[in-house]
């Protein structure tokens, strides 16, 4: 997508010598972006982290429309976006029988879900994809590619069986912990009170871990704490993804992985996937942009008697209230969005080019082999450029223009994270053997 500054600069070109060196400058941003478009076309795309509300996946609403979510297809088709890892997400709640039971549930309706949407409502138009060879293949005919990621071990419950039926419901990565410590980890969300349930793993964690190496499921350390990810790494003979995480170092969020996190990656074979979340990016931009535009959103909603709830009050609520309160949001966003276009002194948003930053320090610190890319759509992703599936060529874009190489390009779209799942899903195949 050409910027406005760019259409403005090719408008302006006439012949006299200094119209000349502004021609020479158009035609050097015109050979960039169209390069740029040739490697987008050629390499495969890959989205780690795409959140769902399943309310989406039915015969009459899914994804065949391009619906108000940051992901569908085609907004796929218009950004060149090949592969979205669909997540079976559960909240974190009592570590109880009837709380596992009912998180249970939700991830089997997640898994349904996807399952409905590849094999009924869009079989002509997207797949699932169990291994590498299968993104491939798909890719290759033209359809777009589903995976799935599992966040949060809890919906296992006590029950390790429910690994490997995960497994076979096309699972292939999964989080021991989300936001609050499961029955199995301990959660990065610790930091803020210094309370810990496991100082780690617990031991259906461990026993856990082993299982995954077993059937040939990526361990993702996104969510779990420093202390948990640790454990993983010592249990774990073969390589783990942080399916959606960014650097400490650049912004200070207890989501993102330190310098010592990122040697034992590099150390592991594994990789992080640097996640698209203005709130892991840079967090002075992401505070004065918000604020700003909570206001705005403020006026909105009062004017629509709607009372405007921080994350905190949405966990009082029971989930059909949140999913209604969602509901209200997706119809505000695009009146705040609409009213910031119209407004001068906007403070500057999160944007592709600081999403890049951590990808570049990642790169520097651990080496390209091991960083990857991911957008957490529909989970709170989402920055200036790369909104949703519609503008993933802009993150092609950026990295064309910071001198990466088709090659690496490749590499950090889906070649490092692919590696990673042929890595698990043989050291499982020698297991069984």
């Amino acid at each position: 997508m050409l910027s406005l500054s760019l259409i403005t600069l090719f408008m302006s070109c006439k012949t006299d010598n200094k119209k000349m060196t502004d021609t020479n400058s158009s035609q050097d941003s015109i050979a960039l972006i169209e390069r740029a478009k040739a490697i987008h076309e050629r390499v495969i795309t890959l989205d780690t982290h795409c959140d769902f509300n399943v309310k989406n996946f039915t015969d009459s609403t899914n994804y065949t429309q391009d619906l108000e979510s940051q992901v569908t297809l085609p907004k796929m088709n218009q950004g060149g976006l090949d592969v979205a890892w669909f997540i079976v997400y559960t909240g974190q709640e009592d570590l109880t029988d009837e709380g596992f039971k009912k998180a249970h549930e939700t991830a089997m309706g997640k898994f349904n879900a996807i399952h409905k949407l590849v094999d009924d409502f869009a079989p002509e138009q997207i797949e699932l994809a169990l291994t590498s060879d299968d993104v491939r293949r798909i890719v290759k005919s033209g359809k777009k590619v589903a995976m799935i990621g599992i966040e949060n071990g809890y919906s296992v419950g006590t029950d390790i069986t429910n690994v490997e039926k995960f497994y076979d419901l096309g699972g292939r990565y999964m989080s021991l912990a989300h936001n609050g410590h499961s029955q199995l980890s301990d959660s990065n969300t610790g930091e803020l009170d210094s309370i810990w349930l496991h100082n780690g793993l617990s031991a259906l964690g461990k026993q856990v871990i082993t299982e995954m190496n077993r059937v040939g499921m990526m361990i993702d350390v996104s969510h779990p704490s420093k202390e948990a990810m640790r454990a993983m790494i010592d249990l774990s003979p073969v390589p783990l993804i942080a399916s959606h995480s960014s650097a400490r170092a650049l912004c200070d969020h207890s989501r993102n992985l330190d310098d010592e996190q990122l040697e034992w990656l590099k150390k592991n074979g594994g990789v992080v996937q640097a996640v698209a979340f203005s709130a892991y990016l840079n967090t002075e931009k992401h505070e004065k942009y918000a604020a700003f535009k909570k206001e705005i959103a403020l006026k909105i909603m009062d004017s629509m008697n709607v009372a405007y709830l921080e994350r905190s009050d949405l966990k009082e609520l029971s989930e059909e209230e949140r999913d209604a309160y969602y509901s209200v949001l997706q119809k505000v966003n695009p009146l705040v969005d609409a009213k910031l276009k119209t407004m001068k002194n906007v403070p500057e948003a999160v944007n592709v080019s600081d999403f890049i930053d951590h990808i570049d320090y990642m790169v520097n610190k651990i080496g390209i082999e091991h960083v990857g890319i991911s957008s957490d759509f529909d989970g709170g992703g989402g920055i200036e450029g790369w909104k949703d599936a519609s503008e993933t060529f802009n993150v092609t874009l950026e990295l064309v223009k910071r001198g990466y190489t088709e090659e690496q390009i490749a590499m950090l779209w889906s070649g490092n994270l692919l590696r990673v799942l042929d890595a698990v899903q043989a050291f499982a195949k020698n297991m069984q053997s």
